[in-house]
Parts: C-alpha cells; sequence; structure tokens
C-alpha cells in the first residue's frame, strides 16, 4: 500500500504506473515491456485502476457500470465468461442488491463499491486502487480491504492508496510511504510504520502501539492527556 500526507505524491505514482500521468523520469515496464509498446487494449487486459472519484455523465445501471469492465475481453473467447463475472464482482463488492439502479441514485459509498465491482469483473492481473476506503463505512472498510487480500492471495498484484495508517497496518503485506515525492520507507508495516518516521513524515507526533490481538500496528495522532470528568 502507498500512504503518506498530502501532497506527498501518492495519487501521481499510481497514475503513473497505467500510464495516465507520464513520469518525469524513468519508465513504467509492463510484462517486461515498456507500457507504451501495449496497445490501450492490452493494458486493459493486464491492469484494472480504479481513480480516487467516480463520476458518470449518463444513467447507466449499476450492472451496466460493473459490465463496461468486461469491455477488454469482447471478441475473444473470454467473453463467455462476461455474466459469471459480472455476476461475481457485484456480490464480492456486496453490491448485488442495487444492480438495477441508476448509477447516479447511489450514496457515496454506493458507487465506490459499485466501481471497485467494475474493477474486479475485469479480471486483471494487476489492480491499482486510489482510496478505494474513502467514503465506506467501517464494516465496508473492512470487507473491501480483506477482498484485496484475497486478491493477492490468488496472485493478483494489487496496489493501493490508504489515508488511514492503520487500516494499512492491518491488511498490507508491505507499505511504502512517501514524503516529498520520494520513498521514505517500503517494507512490511510493523517495521515501516515507526513513531520517529511518521511523525518526521506527518509533522506531527505519533503514536505507534500494538493491537491487543492481532500485534500489528495501531497508529495514533499523539493528543494531550483529557482532563478527568467533573462529578454530576
Amino acid at each position: 500500500m502507498l500512504v503518506g500526507p498530502n501532497g506527498a505524491g501518492k495519487s501521481t505514482l499510481l497514475a503513473a504506473v497505467p500510464g495516465d500521468t507520464a513520469p518525469a523520469s524513468g519508465r513504467v515496464v509492463l510484462h517486461g515491456r515498456p507500457l507504451d509498446a501495449h496497445t490501450a487494449r492490452e493494458q486493459a487486459m493486464r491492469r484494472a485502476v480504479l481513480p480516487q472519484r467516480h463520476s458518470l455523465a449518463f444513467g447507466f445501471t449499476v450492472e451496466e457500470v460493473v459490465r463496461m469492465g468486461r469491455a477488454p475481453w469482447a471478441g475473444t473467447p473470454a467473453e463467455d465468461d462476461d455474466d459469471t463475472a459480472v455476476a461475481d464482482a457485484l456480490h464480492a463488492a456486496d453490491i448485488a442488491a442495487f444492480a438495477d439502479r441508476p448509477f447516479t441514485s447511489l450514496s457515496g459509498g454506493e458507487q465506490a463499491r459499485a466501481a471497485l465491482a467494475r474493477v474486479l469483473a475485469q479480471c486483471a492481473a494487476t489492480v491499482l486502487l486510489d482510496e478505494p476506503t474513502a467514503a465506506l463505512d467501517i464494516g465496508h472498510q473492512e470487507h473491501v480491504l480483506a477482498l484485496l487480500r484475497a486478491e493477492a492471495a490468488n496472485g493478483h498484484a494489487v496496489l493501493a492508496v490508504v489515508h488511514d495508517l492503520t487500516l494499512a497496518a492491518a491488511h498490507a503485506d508491505r507499505v511504502a510511504v512517501l514524503s516529498g515525492g520520494r520513498v521514505a520507507a517500503c517494507g512490511p508495516p510493523g517495521r515501516v510504520l515507526t513513531a520517529d518516521l511518521l511523525g518526521d513524515v506527518y509533522r506531527h507526533p505519533i503514536e505507534v502501539l500494538p493491537h491487543p490481538r492481532t500485534s500489528r500496528p495501531l497508529i495514533l495522532p499523539e493528543r494531550p492527556a483529557a482532563p478527568p470528568e467533573e462529578s454530576q
């Protein structure tokens, strides 16, 4: 996962990986070849992108939006799997109940889940997500990140921008901390997400505590002690 303060370069990096933004230096390689050596369709077959914002100009239903993820496979043998892939993605993202509703009628969190279902239906080996949990309640945050962990366990490469450091610590195999457009640290959450590093990067004192059951880091801003409650 990619974490870091506002303006650190997380979304810019995530846009450069699929070629939406040209890198200022270096190059992006996909399956051993420069990204621009692949056609747009070849790229779409290999990587799926969930942007930070989800907007549509027309009244597509949720199912129609999810089915857009199958566009790269039109005219190929994989097209036979379209219906199954769409149904599985709707179920996985917990949005099947809204399949016939207009996308524009959904709440922000419901739209986020429908957009995630489109990405899942694409069945790409690499999944890139910009703040996939931003509009979600706590239950759906956990559901989505558990779903992404399952994708990774099935051999997919999953790269997500996440603002909640404790969520990143709980679910990521590796975390890259960005600061000023550079990687300040990268590695397992327990080694990378330290109070000293995060305090420097976020310019605020940070407390890092072990979760009582999993021992994964719990990350909190340091706050002054609350005054004792007055007796009633």
